[in-house]
């Protein structure tokens, strides 16, 4: 498939995300960052965003829980480059009933090339990038230009 240019704006749309045992773990960052998250849009998965707006006072915009279909609704977004950087806490020694779904989020961040923190590190150098609050260009299918060169049989 062949690739096109695209800018990921300088206000960017995070989504939070965390397993159960890593929750705690994201509400503590947002709450260290709270001044740089204030200044772009932010979408959770129920409980997460719950959690995080409780705690931190910042708006989050709240999806279904992600094993209900909070992931897959994530994941819609990021295709239709709604989201622009994903914030995913997950648990690597605890099994999860939706890990289809987890691998899924996962896998579409990386095809719609979008930047991805999964622990705190991780996190806390995406943030703290110059980049964070700057228009970027990133690289992703042309879709729609390979939807054009398909002829419709039917």
């Amino acid at each position: 498939m062949e690739q096109k240019q695209q800018a990921l704006p300088a206000k960017k749309n995070i989504a939070l995300v965390a397993h159960d045992g890593k929750k705690a773990a994201l509400q503590a960052w947002c709450e260290k960052h709270q001044d740089i998250l204030s200044k772009h849009t932010l979408y959770g998965t129920g409980t997460t965003g719950h959690l995080i707006e409780r705690t931190t006072g910042l708006e989050v915009i709240k999806l279904l829980s992600g094993p209900m279909g909070g992931d897959q609704q994530l994941g819609a977004k990021i295709a239709e480059h709604e989201v622009h950087m994903l914030v995913f806490f997950w648990d690597p020694l605890a099994s999860q009933p939706h890990d289809p779904d987890v691998k899924a989020l996962l896998r579409l961040a990386a095809v719609w090339n979008i930047p991805v923190a999964c622990n705190e590190v991780s996190a806390d150098m995406l943030l703290s990038s110059p980049m964070m609050e700057t228009e970027l260009c990133r690289t992703l299918p042309d879709y729609e230009k390979y939807l054009a060169t398909r002829q419709v049989t039917l």
